[in-house]
């Protein structure tokens, strides 16, 4: 296939998977009040999953497309730069603005403010966590295919950040406003301009652990990924893409 088709079909599954989270959000207090919370986040579930596995998996396989605008690969500085950088996005795509046993509808999915932990550094942790993915894997692995991956990955978070703010806003009023003055979008800045100050204490928390094994277990996993992308050419679902 062309590599020019490749970087369209990448944006266009970028622009499905925005299309449902995105969208998702948006009809969620509705969505609740007509089916309930639960069912309502397994429906929402049933559809991003599949989205997000087709995204990362049509990824993986075509991240060598395009022309190649840079090969810093065998650089050992810059192999550790990617690792760390990796890392810190796994701490900030933790996901902070709910607990883990919402997500299966184990407990009942809640909307709520969260002034505290990561959320002191930015409010949008989740958005930042996969900007800087997308930063440290275009950098990694150099191609064109893969930067406009990570140019449409970015402008969708970055939309997502406007959009959850607004959301925000119109189901909790004052109590945002209050919230979005002791916080900062950027990284950092809340801090830096004294509206906030990290305590440290509340990053010491078991689901850190957490995260700390499923890097490591990324970290193994990435000499598999070949398998993963022969698995992918391979199914019934590429036969749409490839």
């Amino acid at each position: 296939m062309e590599t020019h088709k490749t970087s369209l079909i990448i944006l266009g599954l970028i622009f499905i998977f925005a299309i449902i989270h995105s969208g998702g959000a948006a009809l969620r207090s509705k969505a609740e009040d007509f089916m309930g919370p639960r069912l309502w986040r397994l429906c929402f579930v049933t559809l991003s999953l599949p989205s997000a596995i087709i995204l990362i998996s049509y990824f993986l396989a075509h991240r060598y497309d395009g022309i190649r605008l840079w090969n810093f690969q065998g650089n050992n500085y810059v192999f550790l730069l990617v690792w760390l950088l990796t890392a810190i996005s796994f701490l900030f795509l933790y996901p902070a603005t709910y607990n883990l046993l919402e997500i299966p509808s184990v407990l009942k999915p809640q909307v709520r403010i969260y002034g505290t932990g990561i959320m002191r550094i930015t409010r949008h942790p989740q958005a930042f966590g996969q900007i800087i993915w997308c930063l440290s894997h275009t950098l990694w692995i150099g191609t064109s295919f893969t930067f406009i991956t990570s140019f449409g990955l970015i402008t969708h978070h970055l939309f997502a950040i406007w959009h959850g703010d607004k959301r925000l806003e119109t189901k909790f009023g004052d109590e945002f406003y209050e919230f979005k003055k002791s916080t900062s979008i950027i990284p950092f800045v809340a801090i830096i301009d004294g509206r906030q100050k990290i305590q440290l204490k509340e990053f010491f928390k078991f689901s850190q652990l957490g995260i700390l094994i499923a890097i490591a277990i990324i970290w193994w996993s990435h000499k598999y990924i070949n398998i993963a992308v022969t698995t992918f050419n391979s199914s019934f679902i590429s036969k749409f893409f490839i």
